[in-house]
Order: C-alpha cells, then structure tokens, then sequence
C-alpha cells in the first residue's frame, strides 16, 4: 500500500501547452437535431476514460473567480501514442464537478483540488511500475524479485527488477468506480465492523481501474488490469492531508493471483523464516 501526502508537491507545475480543440468553447449549430436524434449520453463517453469527450474549458455562468485553463502533462505514457496522458485544468475540473452535481465546490479550492488529484495518480502509477518491474518478464522473474521481500527488492533493484530488454508499461485506458467496493476492501470493511481495534478503516473514498499495456520479453502485448483504492487517513501534525493507496493486479485469472501471492506471499516468508535477521548477521 502506497502512503501519500500531499506536503510534498505544494503545488505542480503547469504545461504552457494550449488544450485540445476537444476542450474548446461549445459552438451551437444553426440546425440544432431534436432530443430523440440526439446521442445518448453513453455513445458520448471518451473510451478511453469514461469521461465527456467535451470537457468544456468555458467559465461557469455563475463563476466569480478566474480559473486556469493550462493542463498539466503527466509522467505516465499512453497507450494510443507515444505522448503521455494530460491531466485537466483546474476550469476543466470545476465544470465536471458542477456537472456532477457538487454545486458547492469552492472554487478557490479547485487548483489545491487539481494538485492533489495530479499527486496521486502518480503515486498510483509508480506502484504500477513497480508491479511491472516485478513481473513483465514473467512469473518467474517475479519470484526471483519478491523472494527476498520488500526490502531485499529495493537493494537488488538495479541488478534483478530493471529489465533493459522489456519496454516500460503504459496506460491504454481508465475508469474510476467510486460506487463499486472492490472485494478487498468489502472484505476490509467487514473486518472492521468486527474487530474495530485492528481493522478500523473507512472505506475507500474512490476506487480506479487502470488498463495497462504489458510487452513481455517474447514481445507479446497483454493488457492487465489494476484496481486502485483510495483511502484516507489522519493529517500530519502539521494538517497537511494524508492518503494511502492499495494497487494491485485485479484477479481475472490464475497469473495475476499468482502475482499478488508471489508479493505478498514473499514479504512474509522472509521476515518471518528470520531470513532477513540471518542476512543482517552474515553482512
């Protein structure tokens, strides 16, 4: 589970980059069709994230304060190109958020909004790569990664999990889930409800699945499926929030269980067979 807090990034730097047409000011037609000719709300949807294929760059009608229409370009590739994804402007954000129904978003609060959201998908996608270092050559690669722990992962890094032979994963598509638990943190949540005193959690406040582009070694192109939920958790001393962020591979299949077992499996064997006491007397 990624620990993230946004002390770090006060706030992100900006791209000078002008959006796409696709964010521009909407153009009423002179022929405007009737609604039963109109798409549906669906066939409207960018497929690539579930979102409008419009996100409207124009200032709100009942906006008091200029927001910025400058998008940010991350660090994580795309999958339909060799640019990377963009995140939205902070008038970008607003709109949707007014779209979604929160009309009482602060919109001087929108850019700190847009920061946060920026940093923490790319915490997200760093503990993608860091599954992806793990396993793209296979599992067992993987085990050879994972059998000395989270530890022993971090000080073999440069020798065993950064593969120059297979190309970095990039992200095809994405969907956020908000309403969906996923079963892991079902599970959480029940566990808390029970035995508060060990598993006191509150549920995700949201919940991703991130499409990834895996090249193999044989060259092979797979598409994996990660889950991402969100929880938050108390502020620092000095206030400043906290979030930590549970990624994994979503179990579609024997490979991705074995991959998290392989994970989670060898962190706990090594701690526990005393395996890393013996290499701490040996060195």
């Amino acid at each position: 589970m990624h620990n993230v807090s946004t002390q770090t990034p006060s706030f992100p730097p900006r791209s000078t980059t002008d959006p796409p047409p696709s964010g521009s000011c909407p153009v009423r037609a002179p022929n405007v069709p009737t609604a039963s000719s109109q798409p549906s709300y669906v066939s409207k949807l960018n497929p690539l994230n579930y979102m409008p294929s419009n996100l409207s760059q124009c200032r709100s009608d009942r906006q008091t304060i200029h927001l910025p229409t400058e998008r940010e370009t991350s660090s994580i590739p795309r999958g339909d190109s060799e640019a990377n994804w963009e995140y939205p402007s902070p008038q970008q954000m607003y709109n949707a958020m007014l779209r979604k129904g929160y009309d009482d978003t602060q919109e001087d609060a929108v850019e700190s909004m847009v920061a946060v959201h920026n940093f923490l998908n790319e915490g997200a996608w760093a503990e993608i790569v860091n599954w992806e270092r793990r396993f793209s050559r296979g599992l067992g690669y993987g085990w050879q990664a994972c059998r000395r722990g989270e530890e022993g992962f971090l000080e073999d890094c440069d020798e065993i999990a950064s593969p120059t032979d297979v190309a970095e994963p990039r992200l095809i598509r994405f969907q956020g889930r908000p309403n969906e638990m996923t079963p892991k943190a079902r599970i959480l949540d029940f566990l808390g409800r029970i035995y508060p005193a060990k598993f006191a959690s509150e549920p995700p406040f949201d919940r991703h699945d991130w499409y990834v582009q895996r090249r193999t070694v044989a060259g092979e192109m797979k598409e994996v499926r990660y889950v991402i939920d969100y929880y938050s958790a108390p502020p620092e001393p000095t206030g400043e929030p906290v979030f930590y962020l549970d990624v994994r591979p979503a179990v579609d299949g024997p490979v991705p269980a074995c991959e998290r077992m392989m994970r989670w499996g060898g962190d706990v064997w090594h701690k526990a067979s005393g395996a890393k006491a013996r290499e701490m007397a040996s060195s």
